[in-house]
């Protein structure tokens, strides 16, 4: 995804700012869904982070512009992960779509280095790029579960054997 060449630096990331305000709504929503215990951790852990993303935005917006005031735009300049969201779509559609999300999070950090002109910025943009990417694996381990086991999100825990018995040689 190209970043808009018209962006100043701040808007930039005000536009971020508002992407990990939706990832975190959207995650929440998502983890209102899943009865997996494990899959539920997964998800509180991708809220928490999208959180930690957005005062790490925030910080670096004051550090950087102090004489700006930030303004969040009320829609991003960028794909929304909260417009795939429709009661007819299936949790695997839900991560997929959380999927592709965080490649153009990913995209976006690092096409937003070129932008900003302090090495501080670059490199907590470059950080910023780098753990999206690690949230697009872990999405992506899920999606695989989620594949092979359909149900897996909507089971508390798996069920491990305990419940079996062995009744032959």
């Amino acid at each position: 995804m190209a970043l808009d060449p018209k962006l100043r630096p701040y808007e930039v990331l005000a536009v971020a700012i508002r992407a990990e305000i939706e990832a975190a709504d959207f995650y929440a929503g998502l983890l209102e869904e899943v009865k997996n215990i494990l899959l539920q951790q997964k998800l509180k852990f991708l809220v928490m982070e999208e959180k930690k993303h957005r005062k790490i935005l925030e910080r670096l917006h004051g550090q950087r512009f102090p004489e700006v005031e930030l303004k969040i735009p009320e829609k991003p300049a960028r794909p929304r992960t909260s417009a795939g969201w429709s009661e007819k779509a299936t949790i695997l559609d839900m991560f997929k779509l959380a999927l592709e999300a965080e490649r153009l999070a990913e995209q976006y950090y690092r096409d937003a280095r070129g932008v900003v002109t302090d090495s501080g910025s670059q490199k907590m943009l470059e950080y910023l790029s780098r753990v999206e990417r690690s949230h697009y694996f872990l999405i992506k381990s899920e999606i695989d579960l989620l594949s092979r086991f359909p149900d897996y999100y909507d089971a508390e825990d798996f069920n491990l054997g305990q419940d079996l018995f062995h009744i032959g040689p």
